[in-house]
């Protein structure tokens, strides 16, 4: 192995979650003179910025409002607004029963209660702004596409060992950030465990076209078989804008089979769960399944490491809450580090970080509460709990204390590191 290189901060996993980090980070580091690693298996080269990974595949994020917010902060928002389709309204239902309730953007005075973004556009965006200053000599070092065979504590931080161009050089970083995922064969490596529930379902993910346009409506439909959401996309060039982004959820043991469907049984599936609210379903796009956990990393922190994104909390889709959950703890860790480097304290320091993880382990137990409690609470058949379910909705009509509490929660401004203005 090639001698060590060193660096202050390094990131495995240069997703979503790691990229918008590692952009995050990036003005603190130019003034301090600091040095940060961003390691990921599948990002495009430095020639060719317009080519997109892999990771950023057909699926869609919604964003809540305080995630554009955050992406305000950065810098990014002008820019990935040009690809951002605004939820004005979201509809909740119960399917079969007469539960149902509506926010509106212009009832809580913002402009769009969320926004969906396809993946591909937000991590062309990221990487933009990335590959603008990276390289040996500035702040950022993109290593790509490289993995981390190994992860070894040593004093003052972490030895890595990062095979790239089929070589094997080490890294030492007083920082070790985790960001790859739910699956994250480094947690694994470092004996880091996970608290796993299995909801017993998989996600089926496509776009889909419609006959009525959607304009800008975020359909929640709870079903016996579990959640299913549609949510606007945009749609170039075209009069209408007919195009969304489902999430259907289904039984492991009918995974398979509906994953695999011609066109024709998927759009019945989807057409017999969610009703014709918007019309015939015309046309649907290519399918992808995955199962669902909720997953919780054991250990978040240790010194001089951090566990972040799906790596440390795994959600289900349902609200649509994970990436915003993430992005939450991004710009705090974010600006834990920024105070901590303009004081001159060590990065990887556990009383650095302690607090950043003691204000995060709250806004995650909110936001999981919320999530599996709800999820619960709709995927059933039980005859007591649709009526409390479906006067719960009502409820949320009349009484707009509790409508304003729900939206905020919807709003991922639950636990907001920065103050509203």
């Amino acid at each position: 192995m090639n001698q060590s290189r060193q660096f202050d901060i390094a990131i495995v996993g240069g997703g979503l979650v790691g990229a918008s980090l590692a952009c995050a980070l990036l003005p603190a580091l130019r003034k301090s003179g600091l040095k940060l690693a961003l390691i990921e298996a599948f990002v495009p080269s430095l020639e060719n910025q317009t080519d997109y990974s892999p990771v950023f595949d057909a699926r869609s994020t919604a964003l809540a409002y305080g995630s554009r917010r955050i992406y305000e902060q950065l810098g990014l928002w002008q820019v990935l607004s040009e690809g951002a389709t605004p939820i004005t309204q979201i509809h909740v239902s119960d399917k079969g029963r007469f539960g149902s309730t509506r926010l509106h953007a212009a009832e809580h005075d913002v402009e769009a209660l969320g926004y969906v973004v396809e993946n591909r556009w937000l991590g062309h965006t990221l990487y933009a702004q990335l590959l603008a200053d990276a390289g040996e000599d500035a702040a950022l070092e993109l290593l790509a596409p490289a993995t981390v065979q190994a992860a070894n504590p040593q004093p003052g931080g972490f030895r890595l060992s990062v095979e790239q161009d089929g070589q094997v050089r080490g890294l030492d970083t007083s920082l070790l950030i985790i960001a790859d995922g739910g699956r994250s064969g480094l947690c694994e490596q470092l004996h880091i465990g996970q608290q796993q529930t299995d909801y017993d379902q998989h996600a089926i993910i496509a776009n889909l076209e419609t006959a009525s346009p959607h304009q800008n409506v975020a359909y929640e439909r709870f079903t016996a078989d579990g959640p299913m959401a549609l949510l606007p996309l945009q749609q170039a060039g075209a009069a209408a804008q007919n195009r969304l982004a489902m999430v259907m959820t289904v039984s492991d043991a009918h995974a398979e089979e509906v994953a695999n469907m011609d066109d024709a049984g998927f759009l019945a599936l989807a057409q017999e769960r969610f009703g014709y609210r918007l019309g015939q379903f015309l046309r649907a796009g290519e399918r992808f399944s995955y199962p669902l956990v909720l997953q919780r990393a054991s250990e978040q922190l240790r010194p001089g490491l951090v566990v972040i994104g799906n790596a440390a909390h795994t959600l289900h889709p349902v609200a649509g809450q994970g990436f915003n959950l993430a992005l939450r703890g991004v710009i705090s860790l974010a600006e834990t580090l920024q105070r901590a480097i303009e004081s001159d304290q060590p990065l990887g320091d556990m009383a650095t970080l302690e607090p950043y993880l003691q204000a995060r382990l709250k806004d995650q137990d909110q936001t999981v509460g919320f999530t599996d409690h709800t999820l619960r609470l709709f995927s059933n058949n039980d005859l007591l709990l649709g009526i409390a379910r479906d006067l719960g909705l009502l409820a949320l009509d009349l009484f707009p204390t509790a409508k304003a509490l729900f939206a905020r929660q919807a709003m991922g401004l639950r636990g907001r590191p920065f103050t509203e203005h």
